[in-house]
């Protein structure tokens, strides 16, 4: 199609939208066709006059056609998508570059991991496979002051959620809110982990790495908190609406907090680890829910992750029996639909459903007492 038989597409053209020839730069750069104005007065003021709103849908046009920012050519607000070429699974996309890593005042104390260059927890390796501690009277009060600790941080964390948040705003208010309280954020450089808090959109399951995405209405948002004080971790978690959410994500969000205070009930001297799961799968199968199986509960005290292993779906292998003084976490992972499976991005963390469908979680750090179960990060 040639330039002369193109009208001028300007709505209030005062010559009457004659055949025209200036075409718009960008469209031309782009290799958009058919974008034609008869004059300057027309080009400019399709975007100056009474069509503002042409001018955004003209802009939008050419959003659309521009290849993904990328690290090399990022976008004009300097952020760019680093997996441009992944297929992703749902339509949550990570927005980069990452902040620097936060640091921690050299006087707070840290574990092992803290300063290891790839972030191994060396204690963690040299005790797996050992059965799981029982605390004393001195280290059960250390795991509580921890654990108060721990929900102080999620209280303020989840303050900040509403739409318009980045969620490295969140990381920075959480690690500024730790080490405020002399603890060192337990997700720092843990097997090489950049952030001081998880946080899990949409459908990602867990190990979100916070980034410069900002929270729209209608998000759902996992975060999770762990910190290390006086020698000792906690670790607990929680879903929150962005806004007005959908009935499914409701019912999601209800679902799974049910399966986790259930299962709660069942925690005694004497319970079998293994029929946690067999509590929570059956709420969340009732309700158009699956259970994930890659990730689990775990053991906590001077360690991040130790015994026992915690599966939250019915039928697993877990063995042993809770004693007093045993710490642990139980902390399902509920999806919508009826895929338990994950799938992760190249960032080697973020684990999201493998349809696109939403996930969820809950999670408190238990104390297995005399005469039953305390939570620690209620």
């Amino acid at each position: 199609m040639s330039s002369a038989t193109v009208l001028c597409q300007s709505s209030s053209c005062p010559h009457g939208n004659p055949p025209s020839r200036l075409e718009c730069p960008t469209c031309n750069k782009l290799g958009i066709r058919g974008s034609f104005f008869c004059g300057q007065e027309c080009f400019k003021g399709n975007c100056e006059s009474i069509t503002i709103s042409i001018c955004k849908t003209h802009k939008i046009i050419h959003d659309l056609v521009r290849s993904p920012a990328t690290a090399a050519n990022p976008s004009q607000d300097g952020t760019y998508h680093p997996f441009a070429n992944f297929d992703f699974t749902g339509t949550l996309r990570p927005v980069y570059p990452l902040s620097p890593k936060r640091e921690v005042p050299e006087h707070i104390p840290r574990p092992d991991y803290a300063t290891h260059e790839d972030g191994v927890p060396t204690t963690e390796l040299k005790r797996a496979g050992q059965p799981p501690r029982l605390l004393n009277s001195e280290e059960i009060e250390k795991m509580k002051f921890a654990c108060r600790l721990g929900r102080e941080v999620l209280d303020i964390a989840a303050a900040m959620v509403r739409p318009g948040v980045t969620t490295d705003e969140i990381d920075a208010v959480v690690h500024q809110a730790t080490i405020d309280r002399n603890a060192y954020p337990s997700p720092l450089n843990y097997r090489n982990f950049p952030k001081s808090v998880c946080t899990s959109i949409n459908e990602i399951i867990c190990h979100g790495i916070p980034d410069r995405r900002k929270l729209q209405e209608g998000d759902i948002i996992n975060l999770d908190i762990s910190l290390y004080y006086d020698g000792f971790h906690a670790d607990l978690n929680a879903t929150y609406p962005v806004g007005e959410i959908d009935e499914d994500s409701k019912k999601l969000i209800q679902t799974t907090r049910q399966c986790l205070d259930e299962a709660i009930k069942i925690c005694k001297p004497g319970a079998l680890f293994r029929d946690i799961g067999k509590v929570i799968e059956p709420i969340a199968r009732a309700n158009g829910c699956a259970v994930v199986r890659t990730y689990t509960g775990h053991g906590i005290n001077d360690l991040f992750h130790t015994a026992p292993n915690i599966p939250h779906y019915a039928k697993n292998k877990a063995i042993g029996t809770m004693k007093p003084g045993m710490c642990f976490t139980i902390e399902p992972m509920i999806n919508l639909g009826s895929h338990w499976d994950t799938h992760h991005w190249p960032d080697n963390w973020t684990a999201t459903t493998v349809d696109g469908k939403r996930s969820a979680q809950f999670e408190e750090t238990l104390l297995i007492t005399e005469t039953g179960v305390e939570v620690l990060t209620a």
